[in-house]
């Protein structure tokens, strides 16, 4: 088993507290204890993005959103068993107990089965020019400006290598030599690397249409080649197959404050006066999956972008859904968020 002490969390840890610890952790699952380690109820990614969803107080106690029956097994029950139960019900971790049902310890899926190695195609959008970062991309494409000691695309690929994928695509346009010429056909990391070339930019959805695929019988996965983010991909995967629909995108809260009264009027009347409100968001955090037909009607030939085109689907009456992600996300536009991208990796 691992080490499932990095887990533990108190039942008077807010929700604040709890999305911080399963980030810090690593291991996608906050485990709520008292003082005597006996087992209060699990919180998981799908318990936060539901609470986000309902737009659940980050001050909130952890008991207002953790599982408090969560299934659990007995420090004597061996692999087999403890694959088997995983494995019935889907579960990715489960907590192990004593007789007097002190947790004793942790077990993942993960652990239990081999690596997953996933055939999804791998879309990563790289073709844009970057100009919100001025001097920066004069000579250089976005994709390839450093964060640490690797260009942004770079860290983008590895996380998607080390997390079982290896078919990509990748779009270009600016600087499109530059691009191929660093990432090659792949073979440097093992896996197979495409390239989608755009003659004239076509937004985020446009180039869908010059992939050459005929036909997958996996989901797409597309992703624009300047975010940051700790998103686990599996998870996402998961979540689109359990909900259905045509295709899901990630979105993230998003915050705005008005700096000043807000003031409602009745006629010419003041009806009430709330002061410098914090409005709650979801805005589109570049990450999506796709089912195939999706792509139908797309000729590669004409600009699109990704809300666009899941807003014609919806006017259609087909199903689009939303994943909330609480990890790590940064969208490197501006010089502010490369320079803070430097500063986190650094951190």
């Amino acid at each position: 088993m691992n080490n499932w002490s990095k887990a533990l969390v108190a039942s008077t840890d807010t929700f604040e507290m709890i999305i911080k610890s399963i980030g810090k952790s690593g291991m996608r699952i906050a485990l709520v204890v008292d003082q005597e380690n006996k087992l209060y109820g699990t919180v998981t990614d799908g318990d936060i993005r539901r609470a986000l969803l309902r737009h659940v107080s980050l001050n909130s106690l952890v008991t207002d959103v953790m599982n408090s029956n969560p299934m659990v097994a007995h420090a004597e029950d061996d692999r087999n068993s403890l694959l088997k139960m995983m494995s019935s019900k889907d579960i990715l971790h489960m907590p192990i107990i004593d007789k007097d049902g002190i947790l004793c310890g942790l077990e993942t899926l993960q652990h239990l089965i081999e690596s997953p190695i996933y055939d999804n195609p791998i879309f990563l959008m790289a073709g844009g020019f970057g100009t919100r970062l001025k001097h920066l991309t004069k000579d250089t494409p976005k994709p390839l400006l450093k964060v640490g000691n690797r260009p942004i695309l770079e860290t983008i690929l590895l996380q998607f290598i080390d997390a079982g994928f290896h078919i990509f695509f990748i779009s270009i346009h600016y600087r499109a030599d530059m691009v191929r010429e660093y990432f090659g056909d792949g073979s440097k990391w093992g896996v197979e690397i495409q390239y989608v070339y755009e003659s004239e930019p076509l937004g985020t959805a446009g180039a869908l249409g010059l992939l050459p695929l005929e036909s997958p019988s996996l989901p797409i996965v597309v992703m624009n080649g300047d975010l940051l983010t700790d998103v686990n991909f599996e998870n996402l995967l998961d979540f689109h197959k359990e909900q259905g629909g045509l295709a899901t995108m990630c979105v993230r809260e998003y915050d705005f404050q008005v700096p000043y009264g807000v003031v409602t009027l009745k006629g010419r009347c003041i009806g009430a006066i709330k002061e410098k409100p914090i409005h709650k968001f979801f805005v589109n955090a570049g990450i999506y999956v796709l089912e195939f037909d999706i792509l139908d009607g797309l000729s590669g030939e004409s600009y699109l972008d990704m809300p666009n085109l899941f807003e014609s689907h919806i006017k259609k009456g087909n199903k689009i859904n939303a994943f909330p992600i609480h990890e790590y996300w940064l969208d490197i536009g501006r010089i502010e968020e490369y320079e803070r991208a430097n500063q986190d990796i650094r951190s």
